[in-house]
């Protein structure tokens, strides 16, 4: 039976929220995870948009490519991709802070009087549950790194975020090239794939859209 072949998103990568036109807040995502997705839903025949953080990856073939700097880039991008998609992968790795304000010129830090500085930080918009609130039809697979208390905090967040699907693995996933992860769904754990090449366990990933 021939599959149907759908749109699907994937988010890929870390943002940077600026402190000034030279500094900024990041994580170590290398948006390999994210990237590989997009190449395996290619591959099943989907129609795919990879909204990529700031990351040295070359584009899969055959896939839309949308680069975004900060999360609140990244929501838009959401805002005008996720209504027209059939599917979401959200794994990237947003920062949940950003500063208050924005330095137009480089901050003189080592001015600072007894050598310490404050940085004032503001939320950032939930993304995947800005954008998961009303999906409707449409699945929602979600990603969670965790270091402790791994299997409760991604239920919780897979509630919280009205996804379908969650994703957990830790930080030795973080700028390697494979993963350990255990799939998650509102009953608990679906499947789970060890040491594994991201690449493979995109595939698997991929397969959860029937």
């Amino acid at each position: 039976m021939k599959r149907r072949r759908l749109r699907v998103v994937v988010t890929a990568g870390p943002t940077r929220e600026h402190v000034d036109p030279v500094r900024y807040l990041s994580n170590e995502s290398s948006g390999r995870m994210g990237f590989a997705i997009a190449a395996a839903a290619v591959e099943a025949g989907h129609r795919v948009t990879l909204i990529a953080g700031p990351v040295s990856l070359e584009t899969p073939k055959g896939v839309k490519r949308v680069d975004v700097v900060s999360a609140r880039d990244m929501l838009a991008a959401l805002r005008e991709h996720f209504p027209l998609a059939d599917a979401l992968f959200m794994a990237a790795a947003v920062a949940d802070y950003r500063p208050r304000t924005r330095r137009r010129g480089k901050w003189k830090v080592k001015e600072a009087e007894g050598g310490e500085v404050h940085l004032p930080l503001v939320r950032n918009p939930d993304l995947l549950a800005s954008v998961a609130r009303r999906k409707g039809p449409r699945t929602v697979v979600a990603f969670a790194l965790e270091t402790s208390d791994g299997p409760r905090r991604a239920l919780a967040k897979l509630k919280a975020k009205n996804a379908d699907y969650i994703v957990l693995n830790d930080a030795s996933a973080l700028n390697a090239r494979s993963t350990s992860v255990r799939v998650l769904d509102g009953t608990g754990e679906v499947a789970r794939w060890m040491r594994r090449p991201k690449s493979v366990v995109a595939r698997h990933l991929v397969r959860l859209l029937g």
